[in-house]
C-alpha cells in the first residue's frame, strides 16, 4: 500500500502516526525517570527521642476558700445559701415559729362558726404568715444582728454564724415549750437530762416545741367553741320544742353565730389572744 501525503487522507494518516510516536516517546521518558528514582540513594532514619522522666507528684492537699479577697463570702456562696434557705423555709416556718398555733386557732375559729370554706385556706394562711412575722420580728432582727450581718461582713465564718443565729431562735422555742414535752422527747431520744433550758439540743427541742404549740392551740380553740356550742344547743332545743325536727339547726344558728362574732369583735379578740400568748416569752 502506497501512501500519498499530498492528499487529505495522507495528511490525516501522517498526523495520527506523529501522535502515536509522541505518546511512545513520553511513555519511555516516564519509565526512565521511575527507574532512576528507584535506584536513588537511601535516606538514613532519624533516631527516636529519649523519653522524659516523670514529674514528681505533689502532696495531694486540696484547699477550697469560699470567701472573697477581702474575707467576705463570695456572691456565689451567698446565692447558694439563699436558695437553700428558700427550699427549706416552709419546714422552718412550720416547725420553729408561731405559724402552727396561729393557723390552727384560725382554722378552729372558722369551724366553730360552721363555715368550712369561709374564709378560704389561702386567706387564713396569709393572715397566719403575717401574724407570725409580727410575733417573730424581734427574733428575726436579733438573728440578723448577731449572725447574718457578721457573716456577710466577714467577721464570722459559716459555723460561727449558724451558732450565733440559732441562739435567739432556741431561746424563743425554749420560752414557749413545756418542760413536760421536753422531758418526753428527751426520754424518747434516750438522752441525758439537760442541765439547763439553754442546753436542750435542737433535735429534741423542735418536736417538743411543736407539741406544746398544738396543745396551746387546741386549748384556745376549745375556749372559742364554747359560746358557739351554746348557741347550737339553744337553737336545737327551740326547734325541737316547735316540732321542727327536720330543719337543720345550722341554718338557724349560723346567722346568730356570725352576729355574735361581729358584736364581740371576734377576730380582734382571737388575734389579740394569740399575740399576748407570746408576749410573756
Amino acid at each position: 500500500m502506497i501512501l500519498n501525503f499530498g492528499t487529505v487522507d495522507g495528511r490525516r494518516m501522517a498526523k495520527m502516526l506523529l501522535a502515536v510516536l509522541c505518546v511512545l516517546l513520553l511513555t519511555a521518558l516516564f519509565l526512565w525517570l521511575g527507574v532512576s528514582a528507584g535506584h536513588a540513594a537511601p535516606i538514613a532514619p532519624t533516631p527516636p527521642t529519649a523519653p522524659t522522666a516523670p514529674a514528681q507528684p505533689s502532696g495531694g492537699n486540696v484547699s477550697i476558700d469560699i470567701n472573697g479577697l477581702d474575707g467576705k463570702p463570695s456572691t456565689a456562696v451567698v446565692t447558694l445559701i439563699g436558695v437553700t434557705l428558700l427550699s427549706v423555709a416552709p419546714a422552718l416556718l412550720l416547725m420553729m415559729t408561731s405559724f402552727t398555733k396561729i393557723f390552727v386557732v384560725l382554722a378552729m375559729t372558722r369551724n366553730a362558726l360552721s363555715l368550712p370554706s369561709v374564709p378560704p385556706n389561702q386567706v387564713l394562711a396569709g393572715l397566719a404568715l403575717f401574724l407570725s412575722l409580727f410575733v417573730m420580728w424581734p427574733v428575726i432582727s436579733e438573728i440578723n444582728n448577731v449572725g447574718i450581718q457578721p457573716y456577710l461582713n466577714g467577721t464570722l465564718d459559716f459555723n460561727g454564724a449558724v451558732s450565733a443565729g440559732s441562739a435567739p431562735l432556741q431561746h424563743f422555742m425554749v420560752a414557749h415549750t413545756r418542760q413536760e414535752d421536753i422531758a418526753l422527747m428527751t426520754r424518747a431520744a434516750k438522752l441525758a437530762n439537760p442541765a439547763n433550758p439553754e442546753s436542750v439540743p435542737l433535735q429534741t427541742l423542735i418536736p417538743a416545741f411543736m407539741i406544746s404549740e398544738l396543745r396551746a392551740a387546741f386549748i384556745i380553740g376549745f375556749v372559742i367553741f364554747i359560746p358557739f356550742l351554746v348557741i347550737d344547743l339553744v337553737v336545737s332545743a327551740v326547734l325541737m320544742s316547735m316540732g321542727m325536727m327536720m330543719l337543720p339547726p345550722v341554718m338557724i344558728s349560723l346567722p346568730f353565730k356570725i352576729l355574735l362574732f361581729i358584736l364581740v369583735d371576734g377576730w380582734g379578740l382571737v388575734i389579740t389572744a394569740l399575740i399576748q400568748s407570746y408576749s410573756s416569752g
